[in-house]
Parts: C-alpha cells; sequence; structure tokens
C-alpha cells in the first residue's frame, strides 16, 4: 500500500527508512505623534513582518492558498537577464564537463545545491535519510575524486534521482521518471535541479496546508499583537482608518432617531450620553463602515490601512453588490412594464436575470451604461418573445421607446429605482 507524500492534501509526506470565529477586537491606536526617521534596517524589519502578516491573512482566509515559483513577464527586462545569465551558466557547465580532462567546478556547486534541496525535504524524525543523503553525497569526498580525475557523474545522478523518487509528491511522479532517460550530464543536472525546485514548492504548500489548522485557531491573538508591533513603530500609520471609522460614526449619529426625553429620576439610557446624544454602537459604525467601502471610488480616497489586506476581496464583494443592484432594478422596472401575468409565465424572471448578469460579467461600474444599453435590446426581445408565446399583443413603439429608457436611466448614480433597492440592501446589510 502506497504511503501518503508531501503532494497528498493534509496528509504527512511518506517517508522512508482561541477558537476561530470570534471577532477582532477594537484597537485604539495611541494618539498621532510625529514620525521618527527610520534606519533602513528598521525599514526592512517592518517591511518583513508586513509580509509574514500578510502571508499568514492570506493562508487563513484563502483555502486554496499555494505558493508559486516567481516569473516574470516574458518581454519583462527581469525575464531576459534571467534567461541570459542562466544560459551563460547552463552552457558553462556543458563546456567544463565536455572538456578534456573534464573541469568539475561547477557540476559541484550544483551537486551542494541539490544535497541542500533533498535535505531541505525531509522532516525532523527522517534522521536515517539524513545520514544516507549526507554519506552518498559527502562533498568532501566529491571534490578529492574530481581531483583526481575519479567523479562518477552518472552514479551520484542516479542516486539523485532515486532519492526525489522516494520524497517527491504524487504529482511530480512522472517528471522523475523522465529524467531517467536523458543521458547528456549537463542537461540531466539542469532538469535535476528545475524539478527540484518544484519538489521544493510542493513541500512548502505541504506544511502549508498542515500548519492552516493551526494558524485559524491563532490568528486573531497573532494579528492584533503584529499590528501593535507595528503601531508603535508608526504611529501615523491608521490616519486613514481612523477617517473612515469617524465618517461612518456620524452617518450612524446622524440617520440614528434622538433617544425619548426620561422621566425624572428614570436615569440614564445606555444609548445615550449624559448630553443626551445618541452613542452610536460599535458594531452599527463597523457596518456602515464597510457598506462604505462597498461604494468606494478608486482615487477619490486612500483606502483604510487595516483593510489593505483585504482590499481585493472587498472590491470583488463591491462588483457582486453592485451587480445585484443592476440586475434587481432592471426587473423591477420590466416588471412595472410588463405586470404580474408576464413575470408569473414559467422561466421568464430566470432567463432575464441570466441575460442581465451575462453582460454585466467582468465590467467595472464606469462601463455600466454601455452594458445597460445592450441589456435594454435583450430584455425586450425576452418581452417580445414571451408576449408572443402568451398570445398578448407585442408593445407599441413609444412603450419599447419607455422600457428601453427606463432600463438605460439605470446607470445613472441618481437613478431613483437604484437608489431604492441600493437603500434596501443597505438597510438589510448594516442591521446588527
Amino acid at each position: 500500500m502506497s504511503k501518503p507524500r508531501p503532494g497528498d492534501k493534509q496528509q504527512p509526506p511518506r517517508e522512508d527508512g482561541g477558537p476561530r470565529g470570534e471577532e477582532l477586537p477594537a484597537f485604539c491606536p495611541p494618539p498621532a505623534s510625529p514620525l521618527q526617521a527610520l534606519s533602513m534596517s528598521e525599514l526592512q524589519q517592518i517591511t518583513d513582518d508586513i509580509s509574514r502578516l500578510t502571508i499568514v491573512h492570506e493562508i487563513v482566509l484563502d483555502s486554496d492558498f499555494k505558493l508559486q515559483a516567481a516569473s516574470f513577464s516574458p518581454k519583462s527586462l527581469e525575464n531576459r537577464v534571467k534567461e541570459t545569465l542562466h544560459k551563460a551558466f547552463w552552457d558553462s557547465l556543458e563546456e567544463q564537463l565536455s572538456a578534456s580532462p573534464p573541469d568539475y567546478t561547477r557540476a559541484i556547486q550544483l551537486l551542494q545545491e541539490i544535497k541542500e534541496g533533498l535535505l531541505s525535504l525531509l522532516l525532523p524524525r527522517h534522521h536515517q535519510l539524513q545520514s544516507q543523503i549526507e554519506e552518498a553525497l559527502d562533498m568532501e569526498l566529491i571534490r578529492q575524486e574530481a581531483e583526481h580525475g575519479a567523479l562518477d557523474i552518472r552514479g551520484l545522478t542516479t542516486y539523485v534521482l532515486g532519492m526525489m523518487a522516494r520524497l517527491c509528491a504524487p504529482i511530480r511522479d512522472k517528471e522523475v521518471q523522465g529524467l531517467q532517460s536523458l543521458t547528456d550530464p549537463a542537461q540531466l543536472l539542469r532538469e535535476i535541479f528545475r524539478v527540484l525546485g518544484l519538489m521544493k514548492t510542493d513541500m512548502l504548500n505541504f506544511t502549508v496546508q498542515s500548519i492552516r489548522a493551526h494558524l485559524q485557531d491563532h490568528t486573531i491573538q497573532y494579528e492584533r499583537k503584529k499590528f501593535q508591533e507595528l503601531l508603535d513603530k508608526l504611529p501615523n500609520s491608521l490616519d486613514h482608518t481612523r477617517e473612515w471609522l469617524r465618517k461612518a460614526a456620524a452617518e450612524v449619529s446622524a440617520s440614528s432617531p434622538q433617544p425619548p426625553p426620561h422621566p425624572a429620576g428614570g436615569g440614564t439610557s445606555p444609548a445615550a450620553d449624559s448630553s443626551g446624544t445618541t452613542v452610536p454602537s460599535l458594531t452599527s459604525v463597523l457596518n456602515r463602515g464597510y457598506m462604505n467601502l462597498l461604494c468606494w471610488q478608486p482615487g477619490q480616497k486612500e483606502y483604510p490601512e487595516t483593510l489593505f489586506m483585504d482590499q481585493a476581496r472587498l472590491q470583488e464583494v463591491q462588483v457582486q453588490v453592485n451587480q445585484l443592484t443592476i440586475i434587481a432594478a432592471v426587473l423591477l422596472v420590466t416588471s412595472g412594464m410588463c405586470g404580474s401575468t408576464l413575470f408569473g409565465s414559467p422561466g421568464f424572471v430566470a432567463k432575464l436575470k441570466r441575460v442581465t448578469k451575462v453582460l454585466l460579467e467582468g465590467l467595472s461600474s464606469t462601463r455600466y451604461e454601455a452594458a445597460l444599453e445592450d441589456i435594454s435590446d435583450q430584455v425586450l426581445q425576452e418581452v417580445s418573445r414571451a408576449l408572443a408565446q402568451l398570445g398578448y399583443p407585442a408593445f407599441t413603439t413609444d412603450k419599447c421607446a419607455s422600457l428601453k429608457g427606463q432600463i438605460k436611466s439605470i446607470a445613472e448614480t441618481g437613478n431613483a429605482v437604484r437608489q431604492v433597492i441600493g437603500e434596501s440592501l443597505s438597510l438589510r446589510l448594516t442591521q446588527p
């Protein structure tokens, strides 16, 4: 029976030889103070801390999170430099191994890195495998053999391929097997180095999956601690977050009804301060703040610093909410023009939803006007087809123009139908 290996999800690699769900508490930063000059080492430390915090955050929230090998655009300067340097190295290796007598300088460097790569794939308990690799790839012995012209490159690569076959994830089995057919030593070393890099990435991703449950249990404490450490170093780093919350609190206070007068001796209501002014709850302020993010216009204001790591996710939600609002508005306008009889016909509403959603897919809010032009045409076609099937008279020219005009006007920011739906959605989402 085969043993689990590092490519299998939530299984250990094969070998031979506080609960999540609670919300992050409100965080009160210290008063803003002049930012002191930071040294390069301090800036680098802050960058590293943010990078680690971001990776942990992604691992916890994204169940499909995987590390990927760095890649550059084929036409980029970075890619051209990388390809030039790699070609120069591998060409030099081939020349050295083809010389008479062979020069093993670069080959020994590669064998050293291959040995380190194999060792990095082992778990702490793999003492026997570690000893085997250390003995088979004894770099001091390899250097002595190279000096006396007795280095057996083929024998060493055969051992390496066997060890790779034992340690690789199932997804790499065919690639490792394919290396056994290579006879040119330079090409073989190059391919071993490439596949070994993929195996190391597999092991990293296996490790990520293994520790994900542990991170989920401790991410709240970890993120709170790291945010506090970063705030201690950069006291002014949450200015945009403060402004975002102040705006939300002001909006909630303005929309909340004033508390009724208290009877004599009745005490003070918990919903008001000593002056009788309504004090918004933390939940209502956060709900309003997040709803404001769903209407965020890029370039107008800076995004709250505490939400940078989730900005892409929130913007995706924003797109979905906008699309949902447009679809609901199109259905409401069409229903008002067509009546309940037509809307009650089987599959009619579902077809309108599908048509509208397809035409909105992948579009930003700035392109809704053009999309609604096409949507109005498609809706009118579906309405005309349904009327004919049910035996109702077709719309007059004026009624067709009115339906198309009302649908196209949904793209306007101040459109009444769109505002009513948006307010209804906002009310539902902001309820504590």
